[in-house]
């Protein structure tokens, strides 16, 4: 409601209003420069380590360049990474064994706050033999699942919850299944299953690397969406560290890219 510009017919000059908010706003502009200066010289001095405790999926196929990435900015922050499954990682987390941690699925613990990280996806691998090979063209729907030895990841893991979760929506119980063995890593799974094994229902992230190779392939269950969300999991009552915090908000910047 104040006047701050005059305009006549032929100039356009400030107001006495707007001759003083003209000082306030380059004293305003002045105070940001150093601002921004102050915190550029002081993250070049943030040092220490953070305790992170991380499922087998985001541990190893998310984590590594993002933390490549961060250290890029700050050299002097180390991390203590713990590769657990999703349960053991909340319990961490719970104990306060670990600052920040990252999971494959919601573990129902009452000190443990979760915000999604990045989606993934679940699909079903099989050897790269013609028989599967043939089965590009018709997919897998989910009554096979139940004809095929299949391998699963061990009991607690993210990828495991979410698997008897879409299964359950597919209409199969997890007893119906054949199973051939349990593992509790992504990359003792790809190899039995690129043996002969059997089937498996791991994350899509996890098997680019046999993929590319043609030791095995990937379906999508026919009729089944198998997205999933990752996590990323705090204590409730535990407020990080400041370099935790900004790792933390460094995380939520790199995947809202």
């Amino acid at each position: 409601g104040i006047q701050l510009l005059v305009r006549t017919t032929k100039e356009l000059y400030p107001s006495d209003a707007g001759n003083l908010l003209y000082e306030y706003a380059k004293e305003i502009l002045r105070l940001r420069t150093s601002a921004v200066q102050a915190i550029k010289a002081f993250s070049k001095e943030m040092r220490g380590v953070i305790h992170v405790a991380a499922s087998t999926i985001p541990g190893q196929y998310y984590l590594p360049k993002m933390i490549q990435s961060f250290r890029a900015e700050y050299p002097d922050i180390s991390f203590n990474l713990q590769l657990l499954d999703s349960t053991e990682v909340a319990e961490q987390i719970a104990a306060r064994k670990a600052e920040i941690g990252f999971t494959g699925a919601l573990i129902n613990l009452p000190k443990c706050v979760y915000q999604p990280l990045a989606e993934d996806r679940l699909v079903i691998i099989t050897p790269n033999t013609e028989r599967f090979r043939q089965m590009r063209t018709t997919g897998i729907k989910a009554d096979f699942l139940k004809t095929e030895p299949i391998i699963l990841r061990e009991e607690g893991s993210g990828t495991r919850k979410e698997t008897e979760h879409f299964l359950a929506k597919a209409g199969i119980d997890i007893g119906e299944l054949k199973i051939a063995a349990q593992f509790n890593d992504p990359d003792s799974i790809k190899h039995a299953v690129s043996q002969g094994m059997g089937i498996s229902i791991i994350s899509k992230a996890a098997v680019e690397d046999y993929e590319n190779f043609g030791l095995l392939l990937s379906f999508d269950l026919s009729g089944i969406s198998m997205d999933r969300h990752l996590y990323i999991v705090s204590h409730k009552n535990n407020p990080l560290s400041f370099i935790g915090e900004v790792f933390l908000n460094f995380v939520k910047m790199y995947y809202d890219k």
